[in-house]
């Protein structure tokens, strides 16, 4: 709703151009097909690919449109924060918080605290952590102590 109420207000005030303004309108909408079936988003699904797509041509409007009109740096990281990366940026890292490390998934009689902590050491790491952990050892090794 903000991003939306943002790029209505930069057509109206700031006379931003149309297509760009339009290509953004229906991303948001396409996004909010998104969430309608939201932890579970098939990345075959003609929803997630046409955001994919759209990503980058909204991306490509602005760079274009940027690239003639002068603006303030400020202004425009702002417009790229709140029409453009907001709204992906949000639902990555919602989708990367899996329901298995919140508290309040626990076995009866564990405590909260004490299963919160405990929770990762005992069940199998999942989501956005072992992709960055992959990426680590691929990029970085650690070195093995040979005894």
């Amino acid at each position: 709703m903000f991003s939306t109420a943002v790029l209505i207000g930069l057509y109206v005030f700031e006379r931003f151009p149309t297509s760009m303004i339009g290509v953004g309108l229906f991303t948001n909408l396409v996004y909010f097909g998104l969430l309608q079936t939201f932890p579970f988003i098939m990345l075959t699904s003609p929803n997630f690919i046409l955001s994919c797509g759209l990503v980058v041509v909204n991306h490509y409007l602005a760079f274009q449109f940027f690239a003639e009109e002068y603006y303030p740096f400020s202004e425009v990281l702002a417009y790229f924060t709140f029409c453009l990366w907001i709204i992906p940026f949000a639902f990555f890292v919602s989708l990367s918080a899996g329901e298995n490390v919140l508290p309040s998934t626990m076995q009866p009689g564990d405590d909260v605290v004490s299963n919160y902590f405990t929770k990762g050491k005992r069940g199998k790491r999942l989501g956005i952590l072992v992709v960055f952990s992959f990426i680590k050892e691929a990029i970085l090794p650690s070195r093995q102590k040979i005894y």
